[in-house]
């Protein structure tokens, strides 16, 4: 037994993803929840930052970088992590969960969809607030997304929240400080 087996055991984590996935298995859920997901690809990122620039002035422009730079690092951190962690996808540690559309890499350890996701509003927030009633329910749904679509398992949506949360803190806490001393 793996590691990640007995942190599933031990935890009631996997009971819980199977049960989130089986609540997916509707049809218009599935639907809904795969859109949800292809647009937390990229889709939905992309076209709010080109949103900003265009259209938020030089706080526009400064949030759109911003946001560009963390998801850089977004994804370095991410993809280091799954290749350190090598955590398999629910789907294929386990029979029981279907995965409703294909992964993008090979494993599950963490959610870049949901770190990229959380990472980005809170960024975007800083400068907007205005876009919370937008960009947190979206946030929300990616990340459910990837439990419900058989993609991951909540400790992965977990984690990624948290580092996501730390690494937007410590990019606005760094912009901050390059404000000031400049």
């Amino acid at each position: 037994m793996t590691t990640w087996q007995r942190i599933e055991i031990g935890s009631g984590e996997r009971w819980l993803c199977i049960a989130m996935n089986r609540w997916g298995a509707r049809r218009a859920l599935t639907r809904f929840f795969s859109v949800i997901s292809r647009l937390g690809d990229s889709v939905f990122w992309y076209a709010l930052l080109a949103l900003l620039a265009l259209f938020g002035g030089a706080r526009g422009v400064h949030a759109a970088l911003h946001m560009a730079c963390v998801g850089i690092v977004a994804a370095t951190m991410y993809r280091l992590l799954k290749r350190w962690t090598r955590r398999p996808r629910p789907f294929r540690a386990h029979a029981d969960i279907t995965a409703y559309i294909a992964p993008l890499d090979e494993f599950s350890f963490p959610s870049g969809h949901t770190l990229h996701a959380v990472s980005f509003t809170l960024v975007a927030l800083a400068y907007f607030p205005w876009l919370a009633p937008l960009l947190l329910p979206f946030t929300v749904l990616v990340a459910l997304s990837r439990i419900v679509l058989g993609l991951h398992y909540p400790s992965d949506v977990l984690a990624a929240t948290l580092i996501g949360c730390g690494l937007a803190t410590l990019s606005l806490w760094l912009a901050r400080v390059a404000l000031l001393a400049s």
